[in-house]
């Protein structure tokens, strides 16, 4: 049988090697084509039947769907990571793999290519041992770092390939911790319309510019409140004028607002435009949103969260100050999120602590089935 561990650290190095840097993020990026080849090739050796699945109209986008062979009514896991990276800039060789003690450096060694080798080679051992009770489906996916185009599609896939899964495990990173909630978040555009006019007579103008500088100030001015529930509230990028001379006729702004679990992140609109004043011609616009997320507090989720917690040593205490795609799982099947993290994520020294590594790969090996056959909905005992 297989070591594990070791083959996680093997997997891990080749997959910082692969350079899959977002194009969403970085125009003319590498994307994940090569690494999702990379995965497919392997997984299939090892017994996965493969597919690949991509969004309507971003077909050079893919992500990896690996079904392993077992009995339908097996408990079904899905073990899920994302494969795409922010950019690279600033980094002398983000991917060629540095090991220094227990840390591997370079790009998406901790988000989240530290999780995607634990939980490939966990189910590639579970898998080799033919007697383990679960099905671990691994869901690889593209874009988590933009748009989620990636696990969208996959989920909308799996019900056509026959996989209805009782729980699924997001391995994003957390230093091991059980994730217990995390924010949401919106994105407001705020568009203000002046009228121009010479700058020496700027009577006979309106002034955009200034308009949205009150509103930098409403916003600094509320985000008191909105901190003191658990959000946030900034204005992250500001764009107005286009000369000299001119009294500027236009000006717009993003306002950004992070929303606690279990309230509803379109909810921002309102909010944002609850500051405009009357006498501004403005107005604004949802650009994005995604809800917030809760562990569940009872069900397969949380008594899995427990069993894996009481095998890392961790429990359920990490509250997430970012988003991540539990909630786009949530809707498909309990979730929960637990995976190795290091530091200097989105940064130019990111490295993942190996031991992190090894052990949520050797704990999901132990846990997996004895948790899900006596937890999950589905399993019959007398199955093969």
């Amino acid at each position: 049988m297989r070591d594990v561990a070791a083959e996680a650290l093997h997997l891990l190095s080749d997959l910082v090697g692969i350079d899959s840097v977002n194009p969403g993020l970085v125009p003319g990026a590498a994307g994940e084509a090569e690494i999702v080849e990379h995965l497919r090739a392997r997984l299939h050796k090892s017994g996965f039947a493969t597919t690949v699945v991509t969004a309507p109209g971003h077909e050079d986008r893919p992500s990896l769907i690996a079904v392993p062979p077992g009995p339908a009514q097996w408990p079904t896991v899905v073990l899920n990571g994302h494969l795409d990276t922010v950019g690279v800039a600033g980094m002398p060789a983000p991917f060629t793999p540095r090991r220094d003690g227990d840390r591997l450096h370079g790009r998406g060694a901790a988000d989240m290519k530290g999780g995607v080798a634990a939980i490939v080679a966990a189910a590639e051992y579970l898998v080799a041992a033919k007697k383990a009770p679960v099905r671990p489906v691994l869901a690889l996916v593209a874009d988590e770092e933009d748009a989620s185009l990636g696990s969208e599609a996959v989920i909308a896939a799996l019900p056509g390939l026959g996989v209805r899964p009782d729980a699924c495990l997001i391995a994003e990173p957390t230093d091991l911790a059980l994730t217990r909630s995390l924010r949401g978040f919106a994105v407001v555009r705020v568009t203000f319309t002046g009228r121009a006019a010479h700058s020496s007579q700027a009577d006979l103008g309106v002034n955009a510019v200034t308009h949205l500088g009150r509103l930098l100030h409403a916003v600094d001015e509320h985000a008191a409140a909105v901190r003191a529930v658990g959000g946030d509230l900034m204005v992250t990028v500001v764009r107005g004028g286009g000369s000299p001379f001119v009294v500027p006729d236009h000006a717009e702004c993003l306002v950004e607002l992070r929303t606690p679990a279990g309230r509803s992140s379109a909810a921002a609109l309102d909010e944002v435009r609850a500051l405009l004043q009357p006498d501004w011609d403005a107005t604004a616009e949802l650009v994005a949103h995604r809800d917030g997320w809760r562990l569940d507090d009872a069900g397969p989720a949380a008594d899995l969260s427990r069993r894996l917690g009481d095998a890392l040593g961790t429990g359920p205490t990490f509250d997430a100050p970012y988003w991540m795609e539990a909630p786009l799982w949530q809707r498909l099947c309990p979730t929960l999120v637990c995976g190795p993290s290091g530091g200097g994520l989105h940064a130019v020294d990111e490295w993942v602590d190996l031991r992190q590594v090894r052990a949520l790969a050797a704990a999901l090996t132990t846990v997996l089935p004895t948790a899900l056959t006596t937890v999950l909905p589905g399993w019959r005992p007398d199955g093969d």
